[in-house]
């Protein structure tokens, strides 16, 4: 291999590394490595290449992806090399697979037998690698085929294959938890292996099944105790210690465990306060292992049954926490008093000094968890300064992701602790006004709702005090030069509703106002919607007074704009707007009642309101509405077949070849839908077969000139553009008209205010002599509620505080609905013409001559062929009507069994187009009458006004013999 470098690689190796760490650029060290890959592509195909210089390559392959770049030409051989026998290079070509390939790879089956064997090797260092990679390559589809050997081996003689064991059997969980449900039991035996590893092992599995199922592992309680004891007493060897710390990991995953198992239990709450006491006592906490350690037990304590000296010992670990000048130990100490103050609320009063240091700290991480601390610990008493302070922070910060964040909460603590309403609607134009469209929009609703029910009581100057300081508010918020339109919509609705209510401003001046916010943001149709609706309601609210109105140019202006306007719904309010004017004070005292937003409404789902008409309209002749489902009758004469035929035809894509049209006669009465006739109606492939010898071309009869001979397309279909046909025939849908169905739906917002009274002991600085200034110590009593006597006078002077929560609830919202039923048009046709096999024509009247006296003589017996119908078996079968009839119907066009009995005679003749030519194809059933006979007893039958064939099915079966 040339001259050696270190770590037994040869100098190219080293020479590349150093080559990739001196390139001054990306692109320097992308050519540096698109280089090495085309030489190792050109050198690792090579015949014969010796087993040292392929691990090399493997290695070099492993590097090259470790830097982003693709060596997938690579893998194959790294496939290869777990088939050696040599130790160093199986093990080599097992880290370079695990690397490269993943579960899903295609050339897993390619290692599948390869683990297998040696699994079964008697190195245990060959078990172990290919341990390695079962747990990294093994997917559900390939587990079954080593899970029996990974279970033998749990008893092996190395302490290092059984944990290794154990860590592929708890990714077999992991992966699939039904394939190894059965070897469970296999965890609690090795919880008591000899070798701490292979209990430390265990412990990972055992605490993803105790999360699942806490009840089924509370036995083992007695025995993670007694693990822990035996670890915080250095029984283990020195080996698992980490600065001087007794193996410290398995510590905190005992601790994980037993927050577990005792969370809610006082007894098995019992059994851990003295071991947990005693690493509160013995832990060190000068090293950052110590302090996880001690975290951990903090959060074992605020998870398991309260005790009030566990309880102690964690405030003061917390107090070193916050008194530390480390960031990372104040970012712990906050979240650790978090957890705490959900079991004892008066321990954030030791640290009350400590926590506004937090607040103010630069370190923006830090400032963020003590806000997060103080959404926790919010009250009644302290809600104003703790959202004050968080909207201070959310106007400074530009992360919209955490601004949202920080204004749902705020809306959160605002509507569940709100001392006033005053306050809450102070608050919520903050919120508006600085996180924008942030902010949800139920947030809005909200607030909208509670302006309109006030106080929830009997207290009519309460409600109006509350609702002219609302708009005494928005009047002043309405000048800022830039507002959000969730902010603007509540604004708008506010003043429609009441801002003329008081009389403190004129309609003159609010209409005004109005304008401007439409001008001003003449880019937002909705914000644009709720200004002329508060238009409509001002100067509704004026008639009704009988008040005169008087509309300012501006607003005359606005509305002559939006009639006009290309939004239908903008467009729409301004003529209601129109129309109301023009009406008098009672009608319109009854269309928009005053302070009528709390009202409900009744919805008639069944439009019973209507019956009158309909009854009327029935008496006069009307046809009364049929469901579409019942008018096409496709449920009684088609099966399941037909039915799914239907649906794929009129919903689907057709990818089938282009076929010939497929023309039907029209019926006597077919049903006429105003916009169908340009669907398209798909006619699918007869059942019988068509005779392709070619006879005679028969002239094209047109209806108004029989002599003047012209191609007919009308019926055929377009096959580029849009697709249509241009005929009249009705094409009827099985699809169920849509129903609307109207919900209710309740949304309960908020809750009561919560006051808790908690008796808080004196505060005892523990930062020396270090001087206090007092507006922070004014700043510490308000967020923690001061004393308990001040908290009971405030709870006891009748305020209403979380008030807001009762009032936020929303009440059902009721959306209307209407059942749309539309009426077909039924057009009288005349008989249909058998013969014309071209489109049909709706006709007004009679036909002025008879198509079959013109046909005599042109359809000669000798001119036509007959066709045999040949089957499978040479012999001759009449087709089958009835069957015809069935499919023909399940086709969907036409209307009913008219259109399927037409629809199957209209395929004895096919037109073909085809560069201006004609050809007639004509097919006849093998039995039967004289052509000729026939057409002329059929003219005969026409003559005397003989029902149509379908409901004659004698002349029926005289026209097919």
């Amino acid at each position: 291999m040339g001259s050696q470098g270190g770590f037994g690689q040869s100098k190219e190796f080293l020479d590349l590394v150093k080559s990739i760490g001196e390139a001054r650029s990306k692109a320097e060290e992308d050519r540096i490595v698109l280089n090495e890959i085309e030489a190792l592509k050109r050198r690792i195909s090579e015949p014969d290449v010796p087993k040292r210089k392929m691990k090399e390559f493997i290695i070099r392959l492993v590097y090259i992806e470790m830097l982003g770049h693709d060596a997938s030409f690579g893998y194959i051989h790294a496939v290869k090399m777990t088939h050696d026998d040599n130790l160093v290079l199986k093990r080599t070509g097992y880290l370079a697979v695990t690397l490269f390939l993943n579960e899903d790879h295609d050339l897993i089956i390619l290692i599948v037998n390869t683990i297998q064997k040696d699994l079964k090797s008697d190195n245990y260092l060959v078990v172990c690698a290919a341990l390695n990679a079962v747990c990294k390559l093994i997917n559900e589809e390939t587990i079954p085929a080593v899970l029996p050997r990974v279970v033998e081996l749990l008893g092996h003689s190395k302490e290092a294959v059984r944990k290794k064991a154990i860590m592929a059997l708890h990714r077999f969980y992991q992966k699939s938890a039904s394939s190894v449900q059965h070897l469970v039991s296999n965890f609690r035996k090795k919880l008591c292996d000899n070798d701490p590893g292979v209990m430390g092992a265990t412990l990972c599995p055992l605490c993803d099944l105790i999360t699942i199922d806490v009840n089924s592992y509370k036995d083992l309680v007695i025995s993670f105790v007694s693990i822990l004891k035996q670890v915080a007493e250095h029984r283990l060897p020195r080996s698992y210690d980490h600065h001087q710390m007794p193996a410290p990991f398995i510590q905190i995953r005992l601790l994980k465990i037993l927050a577990l198992l005792g969370s809610g239990d006082k007894q098995a709450s019992e059994n851990m306060y003295t071991v947990v006491g005693d690493i509160f006592r013995k832990c060190d906490s000068s090293s950052n292992i110590g302090n996880a350690v001690l975290y951990e037990c903090i959060c074992c304590v605020s998870s398991v049954y309260p005790n009030p000296k566990l309880l102690e010992s964690a405030a003061d670990v917390v107090a070193r926490f916050l008194k530390s000048d480390s960031h990372n130990l104040k970012y712990m100490g906050i979240d650790a008093l978090g957890r705490l103050i959900k079991t004892s609320p008066e321990i954030a009063e030791q640290h009350q000094l400590a926590v506004i240091d937090c607040l103010e700290d630069p370190d923006d991480t830090l400032k963020r968890k003590t806000f997060e601390l103080l959404y926790k610990m919010t009250k009644s008493s302290n809600v104003e300064v703790i959202v004050d302070r968080m909207i201070d922070y959310m106007i400074s910060i530009n992360d919209n992701h955490y601004k949202t964040e920080i204004a749902s909460r705020c809306v959160e603590l605002a509507e569940q602790f709100a001392p006033s309403n005053h306050w809450f609607i102070q608050t919520m134009n903050k919120v508006f006004e600085h996180a924008g469209d942030l902010v949800n929009i139920k947030v809005a609703h909200n607030l909208m709702r509670l302006i309109a029910e006030g106080f929830g009581e009997d207290d009519d100057n309460a409600d109006s005090h509350l609702r002219s300081s609302a708009v005494e508010s928005y009047l002043w918020i309405i000048g800022e030069p830039k507002l959000p339109a969730v902010f603007l919509q509540v604004i708008c609705w506010v003043l429609g509703e009441y801002g003329t209510e008081d009389g403190k401003f004129s309609a003159s001046y609010i209409t005004g106002k109005l304008c401007d916010v439409a001008e001003a943001y003449s880019n937002d149709e909705t914000v644009k919607a709720y200004a002329i609706t508060a238009l409509m309601k001002i100067y509704a609210f004026e008639i009704a007074a009988r008040r005169k109105v008087d509309m300012l140019p501006e607003c005359q202006s606005l509305i002559e704009e939006l009639l006009a306007s290309h939004s239908t719904d903008l467009q729409q309010r301004a003529y209601e707007l129109q129309a109301i004017i023009g009406l008098d004070a009672q009608a319109v005292e009854i269309i928009m009642p005053s302070d009528a937003s709390c009202e409900d409404i009744e919805i008639d789902k069944n439009l019973s309101f209507l019956s009158g008409y309909v009854q009327q309209a029935l008496e006069k002749g009307a046809r009364p509405y049929i469901p579409e489902i019942e008018h096409s009758g496709m449920a009684a004469i088609s099966n399941f077949r037909t039915q799914e035929l239907q649906e794929s035809s009129l919903q689907g894509l057709r990818f089938e070849a282009y076929e010939l049209p497929k023309p039907t006669v029209s019926s006597r009465i077919p049903a006429v839908s105003p916009a169908s006739s340009t669907e398209l109606v798909p006619v699918p492939e007869l059942s019988y077969p068509r005779n392709t010898q070619k006879v005679a071309s028969l002239p094209s009869i047109s209806r108004s000139d029989p002599s003047e001979l012209r191609l007919q397309l009308d019926g055929v279909q377009r096959k580029w553009g849009r697709p249509s046909y241009s005929s009249s025939e009705t094409s009827t849908s099985s699809s169920v008209p849509d129903k609307t169905v109207n919900g209710v739906t309740k949304l309960v917002d908020a809750a009561g205010a919560i006051n808790t009274r908690t008796h808080y002991t004196s505060y005892d600085s523990r930062k020396g002599q270090v001087e206090i200034s007092p507006e922070k110590q004014k700043l510490a009593a308000s967020l923690f509620g001061g004393s308990s006597k001040t908290e009971r006078q405030t709870s006891a002077t009748g305020h209403k505080a979380g008030k807001v929560g009762s009032h936020v609830a929303e009440k059902p919202q009721v959306s209307k609905g209407v059942d749309r039923s539309a009426t077909e048009k039924i057009v009288a046709q005349p008989q249909p013409d058998l013969l014309d096999l071209g489109e049909p024509t709706v006709s007004s009247g009679a036909p002025s001559y008879d198509p079959f006296k013109q046909l005599e003589g042109l359809l000669d017996s000798s001119q036509v062929t007959p066709s045999v119908n040949h089957n499978e078996a040479g012999s001759d079968k009449a087709p089958d009507i009835l069957g015809l009839h069935s499919e023909t119907a399940g086709s969907g066009s036409g209307s009913g069994a008219d259109a399927s009995l037409s629809s199957g005679l209209s395929n004895l003749t096919i037109k073909n187009a085809h560069e201006g030519t004609i050809t007639s194809y004509s097919t006849q059933f093998s039995k039967g009458p004289n052509t000729k006979d026939a057409l002329e007893k059929d003219a005969l039958v026409r003559q005397m006004g003989v029902t149509p064939t379908h409901q004659n099915p004698n002349l029926f079966k005289d026209l097919l013999g």
